[in-house]
């Protein structure tokens, strides 16, 4: 969904047209799948980070296009509301010149950015939902400039005939409907990518799916939304709701939600694009003018366009990406759960128990997979994004134990021999994995942090709920710029 389209209206013959591409394209993928036409001898890794703005107040700034001009690099783009900002930092592979030179190249970006957009009044803050942001902030006045999110909030609000209901249940109780896709906007993501070979593909999934949960709770950073507490990790039930194209009465006769865990564990990355275009119609039936039949058979490489703008309307939290790089194609995992911040440190920290583990997990004798159900890693994500640090998380031969324990005892193992597997050597790890071993030991992560602030403020200068979310923001964003890892920072 990242891709420019023009504001239009859509006719059935468009519809029409759109789903007979997406079979072509489908079909060509399987061909292509057959005969082994990916790169995958080069894996790397890669990251997008999505950020809010603020202003000095650290109330939300709806400023996104003065900051890209201000910026001026095509690494950094828009996102949903005039609040938020992405940069996709570049590829590379996964021990290239090491943790030290990426936290570096991710640290300057930042920074040259967060310099740049104090010269139009904004600051940037990254973190899983903006504590300042209130309901008045979030309306279709607020959607970017750019046509597609328009677009793509008419096309949602089309197919839902009604406005979105928008119900979470914390510490306390949010009941609101939202007559745009805006709320959508207060989730502000971390995306790790893993370029992988079309054989490895399943498993590498699998794997993601199985620990989605573990990730959730160690990293949970957004306990507050619209002045309220509710889940440690918010943005996940928000995600869900606020994208959702079906009214109650097509929920309750099974229609799969476009924000979707998924219902199977897979045995090739082929079953997610064909579930793709069977279960879901297209939302933005945009067709180019390439055929990915007559493109393969002269020895050149289909775009597939409207296979991965399909997908990209549909947002699993693991999610398979086509890409078409320097002329050879290749596919990659992305890992959609964890929130934003709360700062560089802990980002790659987070990304080397990421791809740490995956790759242990995917190379045990007996996959995590084959002995756990699909149902109860959906359930662990959702206990996580509930409960954070003290959601009870069941793993195979473990049972149902809390996410620190399961980590120190069994994961945290498990990720330092994936990334020695992979070729980083101590000394690199070691940093790294300390801090997601540190979190644990303290039991402090994003949200912790911010909830507790948040009671701190209140208890000790009797301010308003939203002075004090305020207070902790400015102190939050101190604290980001400093990049100690979030465990460490004092609530006083």
């Amino acid at each position: 969904m990242g891709r420019d389209v023009p504001a239009l209206v859509f006719t059935r013959e468009d519809r029409r047209r759109y789903r007979v591409k997406m079979q072509e394209c489908l079909d060509a993928f399987a061909k292509m799948l057959r005969e082994a036409r990916f790169d995958s001898e080069r894996p790397q890794v890669g990251l997008e980070i999505e950020l809010n703005l603020v202003d000095d107040a650290a109330e939300p700034a709806m400023r996104n296009s003065a900051v890209l001009d201000a910026i001026s690099d095509p690494a950094w783009s828009t996102e949903l509301g005039r609040f938020n900002l992405e940069i996709n930092v570049p590829p590379r592979r996964l021990t290239a010149g090491g943790p030290d030179a990426w936290e570096s190249e991710i640290r300057a970006a930042l920074d040259h950015a967060d310099g740049r957009a104090r010269t139009v009044g904004a600051r940037l803050i990254t973190v899983g939902i903006l504590p300042t942001l209130r309901q008045e902030d979030i309306g279709e006045e607020t959607l970017s400039e750019n046509p597609r999110y328009r677009l793509l909030n008419d096309q949602v609000f089309a197919a839902r005939g009604e406005d979105l209901r928008i119900e979470v249940d914390g510490v306390d109780r949010l009941r609101t409907y939202a007559d745009s896709i805006t709320p959508e906007a207060a989730c502000t993501s971390t995306q790790f990518h893993l370029q992988v070979s079309p054989e490895e593909f399943a498993d590498y999934w699998n794997a993601a799916q199985a620990i989605a949960g573990v990730q959730v709770a160690l990293a949970a950073n957004a306990p507050f939304l619209f002045g309220k507490e509710l889940w440690h990790e918010t943005r996940i039930p928000l995600f869900e709701q606020a994208t959702d194209t079906r009214p109650q009465e097509i929920k309750v006769q099974g229609v799969r939600p476009r924000v979707w865990f998924g219902e199977r564990w897979i045995t090739s990355v082929f079953d997610l694009f064909e579930e793709n275009v069977r279960y879901f119609p297209a939302l933005l039936p945009l067709c180019d003018d390439q055929d990915p039949a007559e493109t393969l058979d002269r020895g050149d490489v289909p775009e597939l366009g409207e296979l991965t703008l399909h997908n990209g309307t549909i947002y699993r939290w693991n999610r398979p990406v086509y890409a078409v790089s320097r002329d050879r194609p290749h596919i990659r995992v992305e890992n959609r759960v964890l929130p934003a911040g709360p700062t560089v440190a802990d980002t790659l920290a987070n990304g080397a128990f990421y791809y740490g583990l995956t790759r242990a997990l995917v190379e045990e004798d007996r996959p995590v997979w084959s002995r756990m159900s699909f149902k109860a890693a959906e359930e662990n994500l959702h206990s996580a994004a509930r409960y954070g640090m003290e959601a009870l998380l069941y793993w195979p031969g473990a049972g149902e134990v809390t996410a620190p324990e399961l980590v120190l005892r069994r994961l945290l193992p498990l990720a330092h021999r994936g990334l020695e597997r992979s070729g980083m050597d101590a000394a690199w790890r070691e940093p790294l994995l300390g801090i997601i071993e540190q979190r644990c030991v303290a039991a402090r992560n994003g949200a912790v942090w911010q909830k507790e602030m948040f009671h701190h403020l209140i208890d000790t200068t009797h301010c308003s709920r939203h002075e004090a979310l305020r207070r902790m923001t400015e102190l939050y964003i101190d604290y980001m710029h400093l990049n100690a890892p979030v465990h460490t920072w004092p609530v006083d």
